[in-house]
């Protein structure tokens, strides 16, 4: 048989990941035969042409993105490149000190950039890590130990308790086989395998005759035959649709983009206009020059990307304190305009832990309370309590302790379990009933067993019961299994009926019977195949956190759209949905195979009405993701598992979890939950909203300075009298570029930090998410921008030419040190202005009044520095002869202040005035 040579087509796999060769559906012989290879493996020199035709059993790495490349990234910048060239003509006109200081920003901005995204981690490296190191082989019918990364298609493999699989395999003999594959699939509990052949379209987590690289086996021993290594792989493909999948930029970042592309256009034009009229006036062309990159430096927020890294940075510390782990900063605020959330089910929205919470006998339904690994709770019979425990209940759960494998240990004031998590289940029903499960086991010894084993579904246990009497055999496994081996007087349709009611509950149900023995030591296969006396039915499921229904809710006030998908059954989904208030009876759940059928069209609409999504594979989970993307929306998406990470990568923002989350996850997630708590995603929304609005405060805080420091200076070329300064005519401008930096860098980022510690806005979570491309400046903070820019303006220049003239300067020949004063009462003007403008700042929506004058502690302290700098900068000669300040006498500094008071007046009059216009509005629509 011709054996295919490319890694993508090794073992039958199409293009797109999907198998072309269903190995699940053939038997162990067949797939023998299509490898060609046997029982015995291949012989050393076969493998050895195979490793070199198939290439290592590894994962393909992508290249990171090279220093150089992230370092040109941060430059590339309208706003960037603005700054860049001002400070070269700066410096080629001589005026050294100012092309270095801004030089000197451009780098600190570049630096914070480069370090923020050279630190992300890379996801695809950590697939590697579940691999294995060695293999059991069997190469010339002898077992070997090899490294894994040399096994190929053919390869017979030996597995054991405790083992990693090394590749994907079919299984040829196996005993207990249970494996770990929540990694892959979701599912919470292991997965029984066996060696018979089951259907070619069976989803992932239903192909019991294989075992995928990467998972973990729990129990069983077996021997399995390689079908796929490397890239071709459960594993590998998932690592290629995480190289599919594309890192989204954040609505906050795609708006500060277009912001800064609208001012960089802005400024060239201004820059050129001015440029004009320096050279109409008369100016020396050098001077233009410098007039329009002063301008540039005046216009430019070059604080704003500190800004806004600071403000995430706090965002991130304040998710941290409420178990939210930020690995990438943009996250925070993408947390903030998040409309549909995609949450897995497993221990994010459940607890994790598989209880039983219904039992049924032949005499009726009983319920039992409590959830989770905990003995509390009460046994109810149409909602009461049962006082005594009666004779079938106790015999049901007799039979549910004895035959198990479980354990439980008390555990520092909690309850521990050891075995499979739904036998465990089995213990704590017992316990809340009252019944010690060790004095049970030690009245009843245990003779022989047959274990549970995926082809029998079903498990049974010989005790003894006492020292003469005859012994019990006790049987346990899947209703339809047990319900064969029972007498021919068998209610088998009411029994079925009520398997049917239990499971539309989302409940997975097992079956119990007993059967007298006489006096044996040991279990005969023919003892287990009739004469049971079935005893009822024992109904689990991993039930909801509590907290996860009140998130629920949040999310839906807060406009946000929970979408459950899951690798677990569809009917589980359902039930738990239901009890969560995200699935609609009107709208059935789907599962993958539905949805690997659709069409873009018929997707598009599924996942506008559809909100659970079950028996997933990774790839379903990246196409859905991307529909809900692609109809505009702003997705969050949970996960724990290496299925998960496509996904995770794929979605505005991941979310993985901490606790029971993989490397691999963890890797591709933005935000990690160290609680894997539904909750936390929702605290996080919470502050990530808080987060944006306090982005948004800091923007209209910064803008205005910005316009109106380029107002001071187009206003003073278009009308201020030019100088005379040895024999040349020069410019008369109100502030250096240096200090237009200092305002820019200093004033403004020491008063705009505080912002990002204001207190949440009224209704944060009672609003809808805005809109993802949502301009970040609304029409009034426009206008707003405008208003303050404009007294901004008016004030500095009025002082600046009042205290020009009061010193006596004159423009035909002004001394530096009259000039010095000038422009320092100019500069003092606008950071007395930025203080008083701050207050009005604090909240957009209402008054200042509404979020607390004290709730902000931190805006005292950044008034407190910024007063203390700015006498620094007046009064220390160091910072006179780098600035070109000079010292204001006392009532000097009156007059400044006095002067940017008068911003809380006209903008108060303008929230006052907005306000009515909006009562006015909201009562018209009323009407």
């Amino acid at each position: 048989m011709q054996e295919p040579s490319h890694p993508r087509k090794q073992a039958g796999l199409r293009p797109n990941g999907a198998p072309s060769v269903p190995w699940h559906a053939l038997p162990p012989e067949a797939v023998l035969e299509r490898l060609s290879t046997g029982p015995q493996g291949l012989s050393e020199e076969a493998a050895r042409e195979r490793l070199a035709r198939h290439g290592p059993n590894v994962l393909e790495r992508s290249r990171p993105d090279s220093a150089w490349k992230l370092l040109w990234r941060q430059l590339d910048s309208p706003l960037i490149w603005v700054l860049i060239a001002s400070a070269g003509l700066a410096i080629l006109l001589g005026k050294v000190t100012d092309g270095l200081v801004v030089a000197a920003v451009v780098v600190l901005n570049t630096l914070i950039g480069f370090v923020q995204e050279y630190r992300a981690g890379r996801a695809i490296e950590a697939l590697n890590h579940m691999v294995p190191e060695t293999a059991h082989v069997l190469r010339d019918g002898h077992p070997v130990a090899r490294p894994a990364a040399e096994l190929v298609p053919g390869d017979v493999v030996q597995l054991a308790s405790g083992d990693r699989v090394p590749a994907d395999l079919r299984l040829l003999r196996s005993r207990n086989l249970q494996v770990e594959e929540a990694a892959l699939t979701g599912e919470s509990v292991p997965s029984s395998k066996h060696v018979a052949a089951v259907a070619g379209d069976a989803e992932l987590g239903d192909r019991a005759s294989l075992a995928f690289g990467g998972t973990l086996v729990t129990s069983g021993t077996s021997t399995a035959v390689v079908v796929a290594t490397g890239g071709a792989t459960e594993l590998g493909r998932i690592s290629h649709l995480m190289e599919q999948a594309t890192d989204l930029s954040t609505p906050l970042t795609r708006e500060l983009a277009r912001l800064g592309r609208g001012i960089s256009a802005g400024i060239v034009v201004l820059s050129a206009v001015l440029l004009g009229v320096g050279v109409f006036r008369g100016y020396a062309f050098s001077d233009a020059v410098l007039v329009a990159i002063t301008l540039a430096v005046a216009a430019i927020p070059e604080g704003l990307p500190a800004i806004v890294t600071i403000a995430l940075a706090i965002g991130v510390q304040r998710m941290a304190a409420r178990r939210a782990v930020i690995r990438k900063l943009p996250a925070v605020e993408t947390l903030g305009s998040t409309t549909v959330i995609c949450t897995d089910k497993t221990g994010t929205l459940t607890r994790n832990e598989m209880t039983v919470q219904a039992l049924w006998t032949w005499r009726g339904h009983y319920a039992l309370t409590g959830v989770g690994h905990t003995p509390q709770g009460q046994l109810l019979r149409n909602g009461r309590p049962v006082e005594e425990l009666p004779g079938d209940v106790h015999a049901l759960l007799l039979a549910g302790v004895l035959c198990n494998e479980a354990d439980l240990q008390p555990r520092e004031g909690r309850w521990g379990m050891t075995g499979d998590p739904t036998e465990g289940a089995l213990l704590f029903a017992a316990k809340k009933a009252a019944l010690g499960v060790t004095e049970l086991r030690e009245r009843h010894p245990r003779l022989d067993a047959i274990p549970f084993e995926s082809e029998h579904q079903f498990m049974a246990t010989l005790h003894a019961d006492g020292p003469e009497a005859p012994g019990e055999l006790f049987l346990k496994g899947a209703p339809e299994v047990v319900l064969r081996r029972c007498g021919p007087g068998t209610d088998r349709d009411a029994v079925l009926t009520e398997v049917e009611r239990m499971a539309r509950q989302g409940l997975r149900v097992l079956a119990f019977a007993r059967k007298g023995m006489t006096r044996a030591e040991a279990l005969r296969p023919h003892d287990v195949e009739d004469g049971f006396t079935l005893l009822g039915l024992q109904g689990m499921i991993d039930p909801p956190r509590e907290e996860a229904v009140a998130s629920v809710k949040g999310c839906h006030a807060a406009g946000i759209r929970v979408k459950m998908m899951t690798g677990d059954h569809l009917g589980t989904a359902e039930a738990i949905g239901l009890q969560l208030g995200i699935h609609s009876p009107a709208h059935p759940g789907l599962t993958g195979a539905r949805l690997a059928s659709m069409g873009d069209a018929e997707l598009a609409q599924a996942v506008k009405d559809t909100d659970v999504f079950a028996r997933l594979a990774p790839e379903h989970k990246l196409r859905l993701v991307r529909a809900l993307q692609a109809q505009g929306h702003v997705v969050a998406m949970t996960g724990d598992g290496v299925n998960d990470a496509p996904s995770l990568k794929q979605a505005d923002i991941g979310v993985a979890m901490g606790i029971t989350g993989t490397a691999v996850s963890r890797e591709a997630a933005d935000l990690v939950l160290t609680d894997d708590n539904f909750a936390t995603i929702v605290a996080a929304v919470e502050e990530g909203r808080r987060v944006y609005d306090n982005l948004v405060k800091s923007l209209a805080f910064v803008l205005p300075t910005n316009l109106g420091l380029a107002l001071i200076l187009m206003l003073g070329v278009a009308f201020f009298p030019l100088q005379e300064a040895g024999g040349v005519r020069e410019p008369l401008l109100a502030m250096r570029p240096t200090q237009l930096l200092w305002i820019n860098l200093v004033a403004t980022v020491t008063l705009a930090l505080p912002l990002a510690f204001e207190a949440k806005e009224r209704h944060v979570m009672r609003r809808p998410p805005r809109a993802p491309d949502a301009p970040v400046l609304s029409h009034f903070v426009v206008m707003r921008t405008g208003l303050v820019a404009l007294l901004m303006a008016a004030g500095a220049i009025g002082l600046f030419l009042w205290e020009f003239a009061r010193q006596g300067g004159t423009h035909t020949a002004p001394s530096d040190l009259v000039l010095a004063e000038a422009r320092t009462m100019a500069v003092n003007t606008v950071v007395s202005f930025q203080i008083f403008y701050l207050w009005l700042c604090r909240t957009l929506t209402g008054s200042t009044r509404e979020v607390g004058f004290t709730s902000n502690r931190t805006v005292f302290l950044g008034v407190a520095a910024l007063v203390l700098l700015q006498a620094a900068f007046m009064y220390v000669p160091f910072f006179q002869r780098l600035f070109g300040s000079a010292p204001l006498a006392p009532g000097d500094i009156a007059r400044s202040v006095l002067v940017g008071a008068c911003v809380l007046p006209v903008v108060g009059l303008e929230k006052w005035l907005r306000s009515r216009r909006q009562e006015a509005g909201r009562s018209v629509g009323a009407t």
